[in-house]
């Protein structure tokens, strides 16, 4: 069994995500060992209770791997683990990143400059045509446009990307065997020639209400921002910019007509402290960084989303570090920058908690 294999089986067993995954793996080093485990050596890692055990020891084996594969090979679907090179570096970071990734398409390093457009699925033809067109503009300006495939302001945006031939992921709250809604199939796969259709749900998952707000995470977590267009006061669109804030991402908010039950959600956000909308130079100025590497024209991109919040110095030393610990006097020696500068850089990353510190000055990115 590879490690692939493994993996998908523990992540198709009722009860484990990436916590109880990551707890196992320090217990037993890789995903074959657990799933080689007894039900008496489960029980006895800490938080992993006789249920949990049971599941993993016994019902993972009655996991149907093999026909996940095949549908994802006809469906020409890559199933990316959490532990390969290939899963999105910036998905790691966010809560509970899924340990499975079904992707049709292909994600590309310069993704990593990515803004969500979401709103509701009814919505007026203001929205759908103001959706489309930021998009649009955007993607022009080398953005990948992020949304949900959903009815209305989610399938413009994504659209909008597509006109201008720009970069669009989509992130569904199904299987990747069961597209949904059925009216973007089509849509599905013009996404897909234009960069990606996401899930971590398996391939014949149906579309559940229970799974659209996890999915919501993925939207901002593949983003350096949000925009919300139009939203009910209930809607899910207010649950991804919750996500943004919570990631540390900027939430923007178009505003709308005041006698419009669909301008009450982002009229909301914007008492809230959103960012208001009113052309895309108002997104472009607020990612800071971003705005002068499009008015030079510069394409250039990062690999790390984070370091774009970051100011010049911040950046030089962020850059710097990655999962293995860096000395700080190499760390000085490598930049050029005074000792005291160094050290006062490192303890404000580590106060925005984008760099930890371990023992004996060495430090790693969190």
């Amino acid at each position: 069994m590879t490690e692939l294999e493994a993996l998908l089986r523990l992540s198709m067993t009722k009860g484990v995500g990436i916590k109880t995954y990551q707890t196992l793996l320090e217990k037993f080093g890789s995903s074959e060992e657990i799933l080689s485990a007894s039900k008496k050596a489960l029980e006895e890692v800490p938080g992993i209770g006789t249920k949990l055990a049971v599941a993993i020891a016994e019902e993972s084996k009655t996991v149907d791997i093999g026909a996940e594969i095949n549908l994802a090979q006809e469906k020409n679907v890559c199933i990316i683990p959490y532990t390969s090179d290939q899963y999105p570096k910036h998905l790691k970071t966010i809560y509970s990143p899924p340990l499975i990734l079904y992707i049709k398409g292909n994600m590309i390093t310069s993704d990593v400059v990515a803004l969500a457009i979401v709103g509701a699925r009814r919505c007026t033809h203001y929205g759908l045509s103001q959706a489309e067109r930021f998009s649009r503009l955007l993607a022009q300006k080398g953005f990948c446009i992020v949304s949900g495939m959903a009815r209305g302001i989610d399938a413009a945006a994504h659209r909008g990307a597509i006109s201008a031939d720009g970069r669009t992921i989509a992130v569904l709250g199904s299987g990747l065997g069961a597209i949904y809604p059925r009216e973007n199939l089509e849509l599905a796969e013009q996404i897909a020639r234009h960069g990606a259709v996401i899930s971590e749900f398996s391939m014949n998952t149906p579309p559940d209400f229970r799974n659209f707000p996890p999915r919501n995470r993925l939207i901002s977590g593949l983003s350096l921002g949000v925009l919300v267009v139009e939203s009910a006061l209930n809607s899910g669109s207010l649950i991804t910019a919750q996500w943004a804030l919570e990631q540390g991402k900027e939430v923007f908010a178009m505003p709308g007509n005041i006698d419009s039950v669909y301008s009450r959600g982002t009229h909301k956000l914007i008492k809230e402290g959103a960012k208001l909308v009113e052309d895309i130079n108002d997104i472009i100025q607020e990612l800071g960084p971003l705005a002068e590497i499009f008015s030079d024209g510069d394409t250039e991109t990062t690999t790390d989303p984070r370091s774009l919040s970051l100011n010049s110095q911040e950046k030089k030393i962020f850059s710097l570090l990655s999962s293995s610990p860096r000395d700080i006097d190499e760390i000085i020696q490598t930049t050029g920058l005074p000792s005291s500068v160094v050290s006062s850089t490192l303890m404000i990353l580590e106060i925005k908690k984008l760099v930890k510190q371990l023992s004996g000055k060495r430090f790693v990115k969190a």
